[in-house]
């Protein structure tokens, strides 16, 4: 499966890897670790919070698994192109149409649409489109023989 992509692709993929398992790592670990401390002081945060970053430091854990298997971990740079493309579309763009952009939204923005560039050079989009268009039509073929029978 490797053998598809060149080396300096699967290398590319890994520093991505590494680079969002440290910056979502250190900004998720941090929190959760305070929040504790919050706990016993009688101030929790909000539950949403909590899963929030309780998923992120879950998310660093597993890029940090994709520098070793940067191809069977695929799905996680695409799940974070699709959420960051989906905050960009419906927060980022809401915020700026409405004229509402604060400095924190404005930085959001751009280091949300870095990080989706990034993705967007780094994927190696034939392989994905290769690979999972080729197995939805497998299960497509699978299930019309098997309506037909």
């Amino acid at each position: 499966m490797n053998g598809e992509l060149s080396r300096v692709r699967l290398y590319a993929m890994r520093l991505v890897y590494l680079f969002n398992a440290v910056v979502i790592g250190f900004s998720s670990w941090p929190e959760l670790m305070h929040q504790r401390e919050l706990i016993t002081e009688g101030k929790p945060w909000d539950l949403v919070y909590g899963v929030a970053f309780s998923l992120y430091a879950a998310y660093a854990m597993l890029f940090l698994l994709g520098m070793r298997f940067p191809v069977r971990m695929l799905p996680l740079l695409l799940l974070q192109i699709l959420y960051k493309l989906i905050w960009l579309i419906v927060v980022g763009y809401a915020l700026w149409s409405a004229g509402r952009l604060t400095t924190a939204a404005t930085g959001s923005i751009k280091f949300f649409g870095s990080i989706v560039a990034l993705d967007l050079v780094v994927i190696p989009w034939p392989y994905v489109f290769g690979k999972y268009a080729r197995e939805l039509f497998k299960l497509q073929r699978k299930r019309q023989s098997a309506s037909t029978t």
